[in-house]
């Protein structure tokens, strides 16, 4: 696709905004979500979006004499006050009154634990800390605990320079942009003593195709364990700590502990964790790898997954020259699309507990059978990889 400037430019001003803080809470974010793609635009947006929701916000005034639409306005305006009243006090009470959230960390990945607040008090709060950050919510399943954002760009990234400061005075602020783009997936899980919240970063990197860099493409970016912990951090002052408690969280869960390699056995994965650390972990390392969990029953340690529609319906040709997927869509393999009768598997990942403080992680077929096909083995792979 073509730049809407010139893409040397847009380059450099990624390069040069490269450079960024380390320290806990300290990195410049300022997201704005993509705009819908238009054609040529191969940043593409799942189909499942979610309707939005049609609320009756204002009083339509009713005819009559002047004095009588006025004691009409002011019935309806008494009336609604207390439900107004009511949530703006709760969502106050919902933020101000957590003082039991904790970071907690294993490898590359980071969650917190919310002490006393079930997920359907957390979900208002969730949505509105991604929506003040600049994010657009495009999925939102409250059933199952997942909200996903749309594809955002860190515009904290561009340098204020001269010719920023004079495209922005000419009304051209927006013609530039990073070659960078950023979404996330949000996972919560109900526990015995709370909800724990889970944060699961994927990028996307706009690369010259051609000699002559008039065309560009999407490249997948690793995986920013560090950018997810910011977030983190800051969802946490968002629900009322201290930015200093907030910061020492996050610096705490920056040392990580030495664990033995999780290995591969035979088609089994051997993870060395107990069975609830194991099964909040992999459903972390899931979304990771873009495996969309559609349900799950931890009674019998199953995620039921398939790939994210979005990208799994992007073009074959797209993906063999190097596309998006070329890297993570390894469940369009050969193997897998000649197993699959339709553009969307499902698989199932099951987790047992094997002995005390491990477990084990087999990939199944829709009809609950062992899989120890290319599928299996790039799945079990990625997982080893993320759970380190």
């Amino acid at each position: 696709m073509k730049r809407s400037a010139p893409a040397a430019i847009l380059l450099a001003t990624g390069i040069l905004a490269g450079c960024s803080t380390s320290n806990p809470l300290e990195k410049k974010l300022d997201y704005k979500s993509a705009e819908p793609p238009k054609a040529g635009n191969s940043l593409e947006v799942p189909p499942d979006l979610t309707a939005p929701q049609i609320q009756n916000k204002y009083v339509i005034p009713t005819t009559g004499s002047a004095s009588a639409l006025a004691n009409s306005n002011a019935a309806a305006a008494a009336q609604q006050a207390p439900a107004v009243q009511a949530a703006v006090t709760g969502n106050t009470i919902a933020v101000n009154s957590i003082n039991n959230i904790t970071m907690e960390r294993a490898g590359t990945q980071r969650w917190l634990e919310v002490k006393g607040k079930s997920p359907a008090e957390l979900w208002p709060v969730l949505k509105a800390f991604w929506q003040e950050n600049g994010f657009v919510i495009k999925t939102e399943e409250p059933d199952l605990g997942i909200m996903e954002t749309d594809w955002a760009e860190n515009r904290a990234k561009l340098p204020s320079d001269g010719i920023r400061k004079l495209m922005e005075t000419v009304g051209l602020g927006g013609a530039m942009s990073t070659p960078e783009r950023d979404k996330f997936r949000i996972r919560l899980e109900k526990t015995a003593n709370g909800t724990e919240i889970y944060f699961s970063h994927r990028g996307m990197y706009e690369t010259f195709i051609n000699e002559g860099k008039s065309d560009t493409m999407w490249q997948p970016r690793p995986v920013d364990p560090n950018l997810e912990a910011e977030l983190l951090g800051r969802f946490m002052i968002r629900m009322g700590i201290s930015e200093e408690q907030a910061k020492e969280a996050v610096k705490k869960t920056q040392v990580v502990a030495d664990k033995p390699k999780d290995s591969i056995v035979g088609g089994t994965l051997n993870i060395n964790d107990s069975f609830d650390r194991a099964w909040r972990r992999v459903g972390l390392a899931l979304d990771r790898i873009g495996l969309v969990v559609n349900d799950r029953d931890r009674s019998q340690g199953l995620y039921f997954v398939k790939p994210a529609k979005g990208e799994l319906d992007k073009k074959d040709e797209a993906s063999s020259s190097g596309g998006f997927w070329s890297s993570l869509a390894f469940w369009k393999s050969k193997d897998a699309a000649e197993k699959a009768n339709s553009s969307s598997p499902e698989y199932r990942i099951q987790i047992k507990e094997a002995d005390s403080g491990s477990s084990t992680l087999v990939v199944l077929d829709k009809q609950g059978k062992p899989l120890s096909d290319s599928f299996a083995k790039s799945v079990l792979s990625k997982l080893q990889t993320e759970l380190q």
